[in-house]
């Protein structure tokens, strides 16, 4: 049976430590991925991947670049030890993760892509100390009520609250002030749901983030961007980046619009993919995808044994 790949790209809160040092070990394109990166970031990524300390690694700032880096490492390193692997049908990454998957794409080079996530977490880390926010994720919940909810402890409280990523059918995270997640929770459990809280200060992916959007805008219209290669699924629409332009308004538009994850999947799926493989650290993404469509095959390349192993 004919199997059609699609490449997922995790993206922030995948982080730990140690991730990416036994690709480096193994693989001189992976060393040489994290060699690149810490010269254009100008302090050893490697180190602070490898070593810690955790906090540190967390960072927004850091996370960012970091978790791209070990994803693209991990890319290179399939490709190395398997030149004959076909070609992806598509390509999609969870939110930071965009960037990683544009890179696949052969749409933005990874020095340019650095650059960009290195900006993006710092800017967004600026926003989030003008205004410190909360996010919660919202389980047992359809995917329509978590937002009705939303809009509703949003006009009730005066605060902002939204939805932030759309991860898989019965989860969903919400984003927003301290009051207007709290609101929402209280709704939430209300109404049945499960609510986590999750241990951020920055509420991504809601209108808490615009300060960092002028900036960032002038960061990716300077960014060299070429058409993609391979279709990449957008966060924003899930539908597929075709211009450059497009790609553009989507990596702006992101920092304050929902994740469609699982619409990004189902429109992978629709478009002939039939096995998804994750690049990177951990494995989220590709338990998100087991939930949206158990018929699919999942597999993740992040460590040695993974590349080696994948014919």
């Amino acid at each position: 049976m004919t199997r059609t790949s699609a490449y997922l790209f995790p993206g922030q809160g995948s982080q730990t430590v140690g991730m990416g040092q036994a690709l480096v070990e193994a693989f001189p394109v992976a060393r040489d991925t994290f060699a690149e990166a810490d010269d254009l970031l100008g302090f050893s990524l490697s180190t602070l991947c490898f070593n810690g300390p955790a906090d540190v690694l967390t960072e927004t700032s850091n996370a960012q670049p970091a978790i791209l880096t070990v994803s693209i490492a991990a890319w290179r390193a399939l490709h190395a030890a398997h030149p004959d692997e076909p070609a992806p049908c598509c390509v999609a990454g969870h939110s930071l993760g965009e960037y990683s998957a544009l890179v696949a794409a052969g749409a933005l080079a990874f020095a340019d892509a650095v650059r960009l996530t290195r900006a993006r977490g710092i800017l967004m880390s600026q926003a989030g100390a003008l205004k410190p926010g909360s996010m919660a994720a919202v389980l047992k919940l359809e995917d329509e009520q978590v937002a009705a909810l939303c809009a509703q402890a949003a006009a009730e409280s005066g605060d902002v609250v939204q939805v932030a990523n759309y991860n898989s059918p019965g989860q969903v995270v919400i984003s927003g002030g301290p009051i207007g997640v709290a609101a929402a929770t209280a709704l939430a459990k209300a109404a049945g749901g499960r609510v986590m809280p999750l241990a951020v200060s920055i509420a991504a992916h809601s209108a808490l983030m615009l300060p960092a959007t002028a900036e960032f805008a002038d960061r990716v219209a300077a960014a060299p961007i070429t058409k993609p290669q391979v279709t990449v699924i957008g966060n924003v629409n899930a539908a597929p980046l075709s211009t450059v332009e497009a790609i553009r308004v989507e990596l702006v538009a992101q920092l304050t619009s929902p994740v469609r994850w699982t619409a990004s999947i189902k429109r992978m799926i629709a478009d002939g993919a039939t096995r998804f493989v994750e690049f990177g650290p951990g494995t989220v993404l590709t338990g998100l995808v087991k939930r949206i469509d158990a018929g699919v095959e999942t597999v993740n390349i992040g460590t040695t044994e993974d590349v080696e192993r994948r014919a």
